[in-house]
């Protein structure tokens, strides 16, 4: 019997979310990868393969606070940059992780920015 490691088991999570859901132009896939250091975020249009927008903790101009407080801020700017992308609506794909903590905290930020899912 073998077990699986922790990345192992989050990438069969996330194969197995991603079978149940698909983003389109109208409503795309909000996608979450989080590393040691920080968190991404993407708005995906699956149909066309394309990246509609994207916010990452790199880009925050100063980066003080907790890492939640700076997920929280990936997810109103990633808001910022649907809205100008034309976006209003997505479907949350938290990418394997388990929702709370940073995910939870980039989902939130992304409600107050004004996204809907």
């Amino acid at each position: 019997m073998s077990t699986l490691t922790k990345r192992e088991a989050r990438l069969r999570r996330h194969r197995r979310v991603r079978g149940k859901i698909a983003g389109t132009a109208e409503r795309p896939r909000l996608v979450v990868f989080r590393s040691n250091r920080g968190i991404f975020a993407q708005l995906v249009d699956d149909e066309a393969g394309r990246t509609l927008a994207s916010a990452g903790w790199t880009s925050l101009g100063a980066k003080d606070g907790s890492k939640t407080e700076q997920a929280a801020e990936v997810g109103k700017a990633l808001a910022v940059a649907a809205k100008k992308a034309g976006v209003e609506t997505c479907v949350f794909d938290r990418g394997g992780y388990l929702y709370h903590g940073r995910v939870k905290a980039l989902a939130d930020g992304a409600r107050e920015g004004g996204l809907q899912f």
